[in-house]
Order: structure tokens, then sequence, then C-alpha cells
């Protein structure tokens, strides 16, 4: 059974992002995959996430609803969400975003690296 799932991201020019109550951030040009779980019905939380449509509600919405953003590939899995986030590579660029309840101290749960992971 899955998950966990993550987007893998392509923003295609550097821009600052309103994040919710969050603040402005600027995300870098590249490649960001964001983890993410569903305790059920995870193929409706992606299928929402790859809407253009939907009220702003989580912070991977912000970044996806930005016009040079696209998903470029899906991935499940059923391993831990925490776990599955600590073992991709990249680096933070905004602190906390995607794990406002994480308790594994992730630090975030969107990653950035310029080419695709």
């Amino acid at each position: 059974m899955h998950r966990s799932y993550q987007l893998h991201i392509r923003l295609e020019s550097t821009t600052n992002l309103t994040v919710g109550k969050r603040g402005t951030f600027l995300f870098p040009e590249g490649c960001y995959v964001y983890t993410g779980s569903a305790k059920r019905h995870i193929q409706a939380r992606i299928s929402r996430h790859l809407s253009r449509n939907k009220k702003m509600r989580w912070h991977i919405d912000y970044l996806l609803a930005d016009p040079h953003a696209s998903v470029t590939r899906v991935t499940l899995t059923s391993m831990e969400e925490c776990c599955l986030n600590q073992e991709t590579e990249g680096r933070i660029v905004v602190p906390g975003f995607g794990s406002s309840d994480c308790t594994d101290h992730c630090g975030s749960h969107l990653k950035f690296s310029e080419r695709e992971p």
C-alpha cells in the first residue's frame, strides 16, 4: 500500500513566491522534489496537487500555482514520508516548507537541485 509520494517539479525561471503566512521566498530556477503523504486517498491528493484550479491550502499549492512550475514525474512508495524525504538529495531553500507537522526534524519536505535528481 502506498503511503508516501514525491512530486518532481521543474521551475523554469527564478521567482519570488509568497507561501501563505510563511512569507515570500526566492525559488531558484531548477528541479525540486516535494515529499508528501496521505493516510487515505493518495491518488486524490496527487490529482489535487496536479490541478491548477484549487484553493491554496498547503505550501506546495503556492509553488505549483506558479506558471513557470510543472510536475515532471510523480513517484509512489510504501516508505514513511520523513524517511523518504531524508533519503532525497538536494538542499533546503525554504525552511519548514511542507513540514509543519514533521516530528523527525527534516527541516523541509521540499528539496532543490539545479538538475533532476
